[in-house]
């Protein structure tokens, strides 16, 4: 199991940026896919990004490419999404996410197995 924290959400205005971090513990973090998901009030849990153990792949939905950057350090155990031209749409608790086994594939939420506390963006207009 990879524990998950999560930091650097806020309170900014459109157009601005914001850098979330997930620290991870545990020696399986650098064998595993690892993502973000949001959660907007009244939605349910969407993807955001990921990226594979090697960090050599990354993946985003259709919502925030382009704006998005996910990237991971597996020296120091974290994944970091830096958010750009953020818009209010984009307000929501964002989670960072470790893959259910090592080396695996998809985004789909169903295949990943740790989950951070989340961390609140809000996104003004």
């Amino acid at each position: 199991q990879v524990q998950l924290v999560e930091s650097g959400g806020g309170l900014v205005q459109a157009g601005g940026s914001l850098r979330l971090s997930c620290a991870a513990s545990g020696r399986t973090f650098i064998r595993r896919t690892m993502g973000w998901f949001r959660q907007a009030p009244g939605k349910e849990r969407e993807f955001v990004a990921a990226i594979t153990w090697s960090g050599g792949t990354t993946f985003y939905s259709d919502s925030v490419k382009g704006r998005f950057t996910i990237s991971r350090d597996n020296a120091k155990n974290t994944v970091t999404l830096q958010m750009n031209s953020l818009k209010p749409e984009d307000t929501a608790v964002y989670y960072c996410a470790a893959h259910r086994i090592d080396y695996g594939s998809g985004v789909d939420r169903s295949v990943f197995g740790s989950w951070g506390q989340g961390t609140q963006v809000t996104v003004s207009s």
